[in-house]
């Protein structure tokens, strides 16, 4: 099944037909200036054991990689964002038969109903995407972001000659309040979602009680290599804890 899934995502699946045992000739680039790094000890500190059982398997670790985007480019991948999430909800909404049936009525309804839908936090979002950029803006901020991304990724494979980019993926879960709202402090995910390159993120490792991640982000195509590399890994890992039920997050 595996083998399967991996030929259907790529036509260079016959590559890895066998799956690997080690990392052996794999070269992977840690990016070390992700949003948020350095932030969190916990998170570093599960980097460096993720990158010892690495090199234990036998990749050659490229360090640092510092992917460096433009300023402008966080904000350019927002107003794509914006505009893509009224197309979205607009195209959902009308194909639901659904009431409210568009964004501009979704925001009127919940501005009626504030009381009962948003006793504590607004649709700041909502009303900005409702205003979204026109085609023309929408393209130049697509380019701005995602072409700029990709460029800078490509390069980075081509320079270092790396099969991959390896970052946590997230800090542990994190308490959403009233006060800071969804404050979410680190994730790589961005340089996936930006430029629409492959990439396979497994769980790392628990920080008191609470998993966090780590991703592998690939060229176009390399689905199937990412596959063995994280499948690599996760044997190296070992088996990955049980979940469960805390008393309370306080710890």
């Amino acid at each position: 099944m595996l083998l399967a899934a991996m030929q259907a995502v790529t036509p260079d699946a016959d590559a890895y037909a066998i799956a690997r045992t080690d990392l052996r000739g794999v070269r992977l680039g840690v990016v070390r200036d992700f949003n948020g790094a350095g932030t969190n000890p916990d998170v570093e500190a599960e980097l460096t054991r993720s990158l010892a059982l690495l090199a234990q398997a036998g990749a050659e670790l490229v360090d640092p990689i510092a992917i460096e985007l433009p300023e402008q480019t966080g904000d350019a991948e927002l107003e794509v964002l914006l505009y893509e999430f009224k197309t979205g909800i607009d195209a959902y909404l009308e194909a639901a038969g659904t009431t409210p049936g568009s964004l501009e009525a979704l925001i009127e309804y919940n501005a009626e109903h504030a009381r009962e839908v948003m006793p504590h936090f607004a649709q700041e979002l909502f009303e900005r995407a409702l205003g979204a950029v026109d085609e023309a803006a929408y393209r130049d901020a697509l380019a701005a972001s995602q072409t700029t991304t990709r460029a800078r990724l490509d390069e980075l494979f081509a320079e270092d000659a790396l099969d991959a980019l390896v970052a946590p993926t997230n800090s542990p879960a994190w308490k959403t309040d009233w006060v800071n709202g969804d404050s979410f402090s680190l994730s790589s995910s961005d340089l996936a979602a930006v430029s629409g390159y492959p990439s396979v993120a497994v769980p790392s490792g628990l920080v008191r009680g609470l998993p966090i991640g780590i991703a592998f982000i690939g060229r176009p195509q390399s689905e199937a290599q990412l596959i063995e590399i994280a499948a690599v890994f996760e044997r190296a890992r070992g088996p990955f804890p049980e979940p469960e039920f805390l008393p309370t997050l306080e710890q």
